[in-house]
């Protein structure tokens, strides 16, 4: 199993990230992206990344949307798109992201800026892209499209778009990641999408410590019952469509 998104660099990790890592090698766990937040914890996520290289662990660089409003000064004045790519070539990150749209969240020409330069560097760089979108998802179809993000293509991670969106996207050669909300008892958006997602752009996440599956149901066995198979065989195949996605693992 490979959990294509989750944030082990944040605060609520400080205490026991180094058990957190071994349990999920000792749950089946072959590899972890973490995709960065801001700017300003570049340096950390990027010594976390090497530290643990031998348990799984890979990085991504960028700015999360949600915290766009909260950028300091200094993140706000860096050339970003710059920043990106000299940060991958130094840190060794295997995608460009956290990045995207998010509709519940302030500043979204700024939110639009940023993603631009992120699908520029990722283009420069040639990594595939970790995408946020919630809540925006014309804006962030019209950005994509705008700047040739199907050049590198990526994962949208969490994905909240419908059924009807999977195509679009996929255009666009980006794959789907599900996290907690599949396996939720009232859940009918993410398991409609689940189902009509192709083989072969089908990623698992846990989006830790964020969108924890109800009653702490696995979200690969939550992807097995939407898709009417089993939990071996969605770790098989995401894995694989990990490895080949991101070219790692």
């Amino acid at each position: 199993m490979i959990d294509t998104h989750c944030h082990l660099d944040v605060d609520r990790f400080d205490a026991d990230r180094d058990a957190v890592i071994a349990r999920a090698a000792a749950a089946g766990i072959a590899g972890m992206l973490v995709p960065a937040i801001r700017p300003r914890t570049w340096d950390a996520l990027a010594a976390l990344g090497h530290r643990e290289r031998a348990r799984g662990v890979r990085i991504a660089i960028g700015v999360h949307p949600q915290i766009v409003p909260e950028l300091d000064a200094a993140e706000r004045a860096l050339d970003l798109e710059a920043a990106i790519v000299d940060a991958v070539a130094t840190t060794g990150a295997i995608a460009v992201g956290e990045c995207g749209l998010d509709g519940g969240t302030g500043e979204h020409d700024l939110q639009e800026t940023i993603l631009r330069a992120h699908v520029r560097a990722a283009r420069a760089v040639r990594r595939p892209l970790v995408i946020h979108v919630l809540r925006a998802h014309d804006a962030a179809l019209r950005v994509l499209r705008d700047e040739r993000a199907g050049d590198v293509g990526g994962v949208l991670h969490a994905y909240s778009g419908g059924a009807d969106l999977v195509a679009p996207y996929r255009a666009l050669g980006l794959a789907f990641s599900f996290a907690g909300p599949v396996t939720f008892a009232n859940a009918r958006r993410p398991i409609a999408a689940a189902r009509v997602v192709p083989d072969e752009l089908l990623l698992v996440e846990t989006d830790a410590p964020d969108q924890s599956p109800e009653g702490h149901r696995a979200v690969i066995a939550g992807l097995a019952a939407a898709r009417g198979t089993d939990a071996a065989t969605i770790a098989t195949l995401t894995a694989a469509n990990a490895r080949a996605r991101f070219a790692t693992w």
